[in-house]
């Protein structure tokens, strides 16, 4: 005890350095974090806490998710799969179509029922069958597995390919998290409610379909409407040849005209699908079809074998960029609805953030007033390792990049008051040892060795209770856990090695071998 090595003692320091030094840029105004970023080497710290919603201000949206609308597009697919191997089979049907979470199919002969079953339990053998008295009418419908799976899967694409545009915005931290069955939260610190809702509630599902033959609609056919006139309208394949999840980029860019188009790549798969696609339909028109309306329908001069091409659709410049963005964020897979939208504004945010300062100075001016008053000079020591304690905090968090809100500001403060727990069992020690009649290092070295114990467990039963909030919490509650977990670890090695270090240091000037300065 009453040597450290000179390695534990360069250790320390090295921390203590790590801690003021990267803690430091919160010090900073925006001006001078600036300055510091374009003028110092990249390695320079130049990371600060990022605030959370409540904090900075930004938008909060709650959106319903058409699961529905899922449902209807799966059996609309299982139907169209049924009808060409019916065809294929050369099976005769009167009459095929979608029903609620499912299909229904009429047969011309009873014969092929079994046939038919075939078909559809291969489609999905997971599809309740429901045969009618004649034999005629074989109704095929989800499961309750397969009808969660599909809810599931839904939210889950939802919450990812949400979180993707979100990220695109330059937001930090922004919550995303499933409520209920079937909706969505959204909160993004820094973020426009209109920003938000221009991005994340378009579907943007993008398809290449063949143009129908005029004046004929077939079973296989669909009409849609121009983006740019509803009232024109043409008749495309259902089927797309090329679907958005085969881009592999898409930048917006301008053609030969100066026109703002959204240049993108094709995955290998589909650039062998569109090179083989527009080889055999040459002169033949094809539409560029988004959310259900036709931004484009031009004609194929020659094969388009690259890979590459350029969508064009009247755009300005911000919705070339706007679509781009939503393209390599990918397709949501279902419609979204606003159900609830509040913007959070920083004047609320900047009056936490004085209220958070002002509970922070006062609980440190108290803790640093009674540890001095009590302890005298071992409380100046405390009162030095509780603010490399709170440059820990800061410099972990600026580190990380967490985000802070006003429960980790809570967390903040409590840590502050818990940071000088151990000091204090550790100079009570000391002073009981010493009372005891023992020598003034005899008393330290027992006052540190036997406190250990009690700190440890202390602290370990608050990193469970922390451990606990973090896995069950949700938000600010998390916020809250992780700020004083990482208080709780910056505490012990304040309390124990830097107040240690200083102790060493003070027996060493002062040469005393008795009497404790409190």
């Amino acid at each position: 005890m009453v040597r450290l090595a000179p390695w534990k003692v360069v250790l320390i320091l090295a921390v203590c350095f790590y801690g003021f030094v990267y803690s430091s840029p919160n010090l900073l105004s925006p001006d001078a974090r600036l300055w510091v970023s374009e003028n110092m080497p990249g390695w320079f710290p130049q990371k600060t806490v990022n605030l959370g919603l409540d904090l900075r201000g930004g938008a909060h949206l709650l959106y319903q998710v058409a699961i529905d609308k899922v449902f209807a597009e799966r059996a609309d697919s299982m139907v169209q799969s049924v009808r060409d191997q019916l065809r294929d089979a050369k099976i005769g049907y009167g009459r095929i179509g979608t029903v609620d979470k499912g299909l229904t199919v009429t047969l011309k002969d009873a014969a092929n029922t079994d046939a038919l079953k075939k078909i559809l339990r291969k489609e999905d053998s997971r599809l309740l069958l429901d045969t009618s008295d004649d034999g005629l009418t074989v109704t095929a419908k989800m499961d309750a597995a397969m009808i969660k799976e599909v809810e599931d899967q839904t939210i889950a694409q939802v919450i990812e390919v949400v979180r993707r545009r979100v990220d695109a915005l330059g937001t930090t931290e922004p919550v995303i998290q499933r409520q209920g069955m079937d909706r969505v939260i959204i909160q993004a610190p820094g973020a426009s409610s209109e920003d938000l809702r221009r991005l994340v509630g378009k579907t943007a599902k993008l398809g290449f379909h063949l143009v129908g033959t005029p004046g004929e609609r077939s079973p296989g056919e669909r009409t849609l409407p121009f983006a740019e006139d509803a009232q024109r309208k043409i008749s495309i394949k259902r089927r797309a040849i090329i679907s958005g999840d085969m881009l592999t980029g898409a930048q917006p860019s301008f053609d030969q005209q100066g026109r703002a188009v959204v240049s993108f790549k094709l995955n290998s798969e589909g650039a062998r699908k569109f090179c083989d696609v527009t080889r055999n339909h040459v002169n033949d028109p094809f539409a560029i079809v988004l959310d259900d309306q036709i931004i484009s329908a031009p004609v194929i001069n020659e094969p388009i074998c690259g890979g590459q091409g350029q969508i064009s659709g009247g755009f300005d410049v911000q919705g070339a960029t706007d679509l781009a963005l939503l393209l390599r964020a990918g397709a949501l897979p279902a419609d979204l609805t606003v159900v609830e939208e509040r913007t959070v504004g920083p004047s609320l945010g900047a009056d936490s953030i004085a209220a958070g300062k002002m509970a922070s100075l006062i609980g440190l001016a108290l803790v640093l007033g009674f540890m001095l008053m009590t302890y005298g000079s071992f409380g100046l020591m405390a009162d030095v390792a509780l603010m490399v304690n709170v440059a820990l905090i800061m410099a972990l968090l600026s580190s990380l990049q967490a985000t802070l809100t006003l429960p980790g500001i809570a967390g903040i403060v409590l840590t502050i008051g818990m940071a000088v727990d151990a000091n204090v069992l550790i100079f009570e020690r000391i002073r009981e040892e010493n009372r005891a009649g023992r020598s003034l290092i005899a008393s330290i070295d027992s006052g540190y060795n036997r406190a250990m114990s009690t700190i440890i467990d202390s602290n370990l039963t608050t990193l469970i209770a922390a451990a606990i909030l973090f896995s069950f919490g949700s938000g600010p509650v998390k916020g809250f856990a992780v700020t004083m977990v990482i208080g709780i670890v910056t505490s012990f090695f304040s309390a124990i090695m830097v107040t240690r270090m200083m102790v060493l240091f003070w027996l060493e000037r002062r040469k005393k071998t008795s009497g404790l300065p409190f």
